[in-house]
């Protein structure tokens, strides 16, 4: 725990909690919370509700929790012990992001990591295999093999004006690729492109929201200010997405076809 802030007791902790579950979910009825029962039995948070809990945790209370998914089955009270555990950790603030992350999701350890030049191939599998419409709404055209150079653009990254974060699996004893979300900083330094694409099987399994999670959590720790990307205009699904994650969603005035999305970090 820092020396320069005063350690929150259960109360306080609790009361963060609450304020922040009344943010996420303000159609909750939290004074009939029951303190002993998981809290998704009792409010009606979907995979992308969870990780935003679990952001404003992080950010609200100053720590850093084990991961940004928070264990789904995990009661109010036993909560409450967890964040007060990750607070005598000590802030989160001013330490490095993790370079990789476990989780756990529908019942698989995925690992969130930096992409490497020698995943080209795992990249160019993962993109082979996703649904054409998928592909379409990832690449905005028609695409299905990806070419070598192609390839080396989007697994060689310099990781700093190019980040990219995969998230793997091991199936049949195979590391597989998951989900992929990058971004880009531009000429000023101060702004970054994102992109996404999650394998179709793991499409609203909350996934892309923990790739997004620490993709906005890497570019806010390198000062970058804003984030945008572009989505077309029948994705409604990742328009929806992105409302979630607090993007604002804008006409693009040079092409009638996409929205541009835009959050300030």
């Amino acid at each position: 725990m820092s020396a320069d802030r005063p350690e929150a007791s259960p109360d306080d902790i609790r009361r963060a909690l609450r304020d922040v579950l009344a943010h996420v979910a303000p159609e909750a009825t939290l004074e009939a919370l029951r303190p002993d029962q998981p809290l998704r039995d009792q409010i009606d948070l979907d995979s992308m509700d969870w990780v935003n809990v679990a952001a404003a945790l992080e950010s609200r209370l100053g720590v850093a929790l084990d991961e940004l998914s928070l264990p789904p089955r995990v009661t109010l009270d036993e909560l409450v012990e967890q964040l007060g555990a990750a607070m005598r950790r000590g802030p989160a603030a001013g330490q490095p992001v993790p370079a990789v992350r476990q989780h756990r999701l529908s019942g698989v350890d995925v690992t969130l990591r930096p992409i490497r030049p020698d995943d080209a191939a795992m990249e160019a599998a993962f993109v082979r295999q996703l649904s054409d419409q998928s592909r379409y709404q990832r690449f905005m055209g028609t695409v299905r093999e990806l070419p070598e150079a192609k390839l080396r653009e989007l697994t060689d990254v310099d990781g700093v004006r190019h980040v990219a974060l995969v998230a793997t699996a091991t199936i049949d004893r195979q590391e597989t690729e998951l989900g992929v979300a990058r971004y880009v900083v531009d000429d000023s330094g101060r702004r970054c492109e994102f992109a996404i694409a999650v394998a179709d099987a793991w499409q609203g399994s909350g996934l892309a929201g923990l790739l997004m999670g620490r993709l906005v959590e890497i570019a806010r720790a390198r000062g970058l200010e804003v984030m945008d990307g572009s989505v077309l205009a029948t994705n409604t699904a990742m328009l929806h997405f992105a409302r979630q994650l607090g993007f604002e969603v804008h006409a693009d005035a040079d092409d009638p076809t996409t929205r541009r999305v835009t959050r300030r970090l």
